[in-house]
């Protein structure tokens, strides 16, 4: 029988500013150097031997040997017959919210005349070939594909490529195969870890190399993308999204047992997830931890869960604008409010991959089923990325047009400013111009 799991307490008002900021640092994992080490020859390997190198990676770290990377069509409408009616239905009912939410995202195009006779515009393309990686190592996520997918088609993207790792039989998982073909993808193959994301980021003899890689990952996914993005023949990505995070802010006003599983719904993602709980009554932490242990007995994932929570704390402070400053400093990939007043802290919030807004929105309806993208920025990258939209999918391009009279309206600008910066060229580009204009 497991020991009762206790949460490491901290008060923030006797901590330094260092002390602090050491407090907030997520564990040193995706950045290690032996795992860059080790992600870097598996990118090697699949550059070099293309195909070969996956085939043999799936037997060496997952103990299966496949005859072929890609799915099988036939396997596809099999997939989908052999589902729960009322899995396949919810699923349905998902993409119907994250398809409607999505479409909302999409960019528009714009004109404006900055000048009598030059108009400049915004348009926007999609991005042609895509790479989404779909996890299931240690439980496959039918939702991240609709998360990756419908964007994607929103977008209007033309080749959408899917890699996903295979099950014991060799096999991607039916309901992942079933949400693919609920979104209309046609091209699923069944790899998994960092050597997926060096597939579709450089190409084999199955694999097409994809311009913009997407999908959350463990820290090898993570380290092989931030690898790939950086390498000129590699492949862009959507951001770093590595291993799962969640914040709850609690004022007391929420039961302990929902608190409780709120944090154990990311702590049983993976062991190297982080749940964090910054909390203003000290005097609930008691009942929270007795609600984490009574429902860690009900959870099939308990030893993951329970490796999640060693890295894992409760933060106690004076006041809810003190844990607001806590949590921008920390900037989660998923902050959940639960307070008694939630909606009046979101306008404080100023660096969270999504916020879930009072006692009643647990973080599994973003998860799965409100509409938005569970596709999130990890590890403090809150501050600088957003959560996965339409438009990560597209590309923005500006255009446009001056007319003669546009050209005289504002190219003598164009010749102090290139002169002042010594280009002459670039000068002589509009004076030219001007100077055919004037005869």
């Amino acid at each position: 029988m497991n020991s009762a799991l206790t949460l490491s307490v901290r008060d923030w008002t006797s901590l330094s500013g260092q002390q602090r900021r050491e407090l907030l640092q997520r564990p040193q994992l995706s950045r290690a150097e032996d795992l860059r080490k080790d992600v870097a020859l598996i990118i090697q390997g699949v550059r070099r031997f293309g195909d070969q190198s996956l085939l043999n990676l799936t037997e060496k770290l997952d103990g299966v040997v496949l005859s072929s990377l890609a799915v099988d069509a036939g396997l596809w409408v099999q997939a989908e017959r052999q589902l729960p009616a009322e899995l396949m239905a919810a699923m349905q009912r998902a993409a119907g919210r994250i398809r409607g939410f999505h479409a909302h995202a999409l960019p528009q195009p714009f004109s404006l005349e900055t000048a009598p006779g030059v108009r400049c515009e915004t348009q926007y393309r999609p991005i042609q070939r895509v790479g989404l990686y779909v996890p299931a190592g240690t439980a496959p996520l039918p939702s991240t594909l609709l998360m990756l997918a419908l964007p994607a088609q929103l977008a209007g993207c033309r080749e959408l490529i899917v890699c996903s790792p295979p099950n014991q039989d060799g096999q991607v998982d039916p309901a992942v195969l079933a949400a693919a073909r609920l979104c209309g993808v046609t091209q699923v193959f069944a790899v998994g870890g960092a050597q997926a994301i060096a597939a579709m980021a450089f190409g084999t003899q199955s694999i097409p190399k994809c311009d913009k890689l997407y999908g959350p990952g463990n820290r090898w996914v993570m380290e092989a993308k931030q690898q790939v993005s950086i390498d000129p023949q590699g492949a862009a990505i959507d951001m770093p999204a590595g291993p799962s995070e969640v914040m709850v802010i609690s004022d007391g006003g929420c039961p302990a047992d929902w608190i409780a599983a709120d944090l154990l719904s990311q702590a049983e993602h993976g062991p190297d997830s982080q749940v964090v709980l910054v909390t203003t009554q000290a005097n609930q932490l008691p009942a929270i931890e007795q609600a984490i242990n009574q429902l860690l007995e009900q959870l099939p994932r308990a030893d993951t869960a329970r490796a999640a929570l060693a890295n894992s704390m409760a933060i106690v402070v004076p006041d809810l604008q003190q844990a607001l400053e806590v949590s921008n400093q920390y900037a989660p990939e998923h902050l959940i409010l639960a307070t008694d007043n939630a909606r009046d802290l979101v306008a404080g919030v100023t660096a969270a991959g999504s916020v879930f807004v009072g006692c009643h929105t647990p973080e599994s309806l973003g998860d799965y089923c409100s509409g938005t993208n569970h596709v999130l920025p990890t590890a403090g990258w809150a501050r600088s990325y957003g959560s996965l939209s339409t438009s990560d999918f597209m590309t923005r391009m500006t255009v446009q047009e001056a007319t003669a009279s546009g050209l005289r309206a504002i190219g003598p600008d164009a010749i102090v400013l290139a002169e002042h910066e010594q280009l002459e060229a670039h000068a002589l580009a509009v004076r030219l111009r001007l100077a055919a204009e004037a005869h």
